[in-house]
């Protein structure tokens, strides 16, 4: 096999490694939003325990690309690919941590919460766009379009929106049940989780129109 036709199969053998990690963080957070409306705790353990597969994944990825650099020495279009797909592992593995920190949050507030007491806050609109972020941007890398890349940033708004809007209910409840404020700030660390999650889906937006046009990207900061 030649040297050009090894390396463009090392290419493919790493743009399926990611897609599999893509497909498996993906999983965890749609485990992870289910547990929000669900509250189930051994569901959550299930989801905190398993990082470590995501976090096996991210480093084989990792060590592929700087295999590839070392060994071939892209240039151009393919170097782009490397360099995207390096950020976009990280993202990932970001974003599978958030779906655990969102485990745990769960956990945290049914244990700690009073008997009878709810918070009124359904999540799971901005979980569902949360999510609905997170596969955009990875058929966007799939597709290679950066069309469909620009969409996330409009989806963000939103999602930066719901979190206001959780955090205008939250201090709302705190103003009336004093009591339970340690449960109610912890409930508004779940928008603030979800809205992270849109922000790494930003992101790997970012790389894949990078990835096609050669265009350094960056969506307005969030002021928040």
């Amino acid at each position: 096999m030649s040297r050009h036709m090894h390396f463009h199969r090392e290419i493919d053998q790493l743009k399926q490694m990611i897609l599999q990690l893509g497909t498996l963080v993906e999983d965890r957070l749609r485990r992870a939003c289910t547990i929000l409306e669900t509250g189930d705790e051994v569901q959550a353990q299930a989801v905190i325990t398993g990082d470590w597969e995501v976090d096996d994944m991210e480093i084989r990825v990792e060590e592929e690309c700087l295999k590839i650099l070392a060994l071939h020495q892209p240039v151009a279009r393919d170097l782009r690919l490397i360099v995207s797909i390096i950020k976009i592992n990280s993202e990932l593995e970001r974003i599978a941590d958030i779906a655990v920190n969102i485990a745990k949050r769960v956990v945290t507030i049914n244990r700690n919460r009073a008997d009878g007491f709810v918070v009124a806050i359904d999540y799971q609109p901005m979980a569902t766009k949360a999510l609905e972020m997170v596969k955009t941007s990875l058929d966007a890398l799939v597709t290679e379009d950066a069309a469909l890349a620009r969409r996330i940033f409009l989806m963000d708004d939103e999602v930066n929106r719901m979190r206001d809007d959780a955090y205008k209910t939250v201090i709302g409840e705190i103003s009336h049940h004093p009591d339970h404020a340690a449960c109610l700030v912890n409930t508004y660390l779940i928008a603030r989780h979800l809205e992270r999650i849109g922000d790494r889906a930003n992101n790997i937006a970012e790389e894949v129109i990078y990835l096609v046009e050669g265009e350094i990207v960056r969506s307005s900061e969030d002021p928040a």
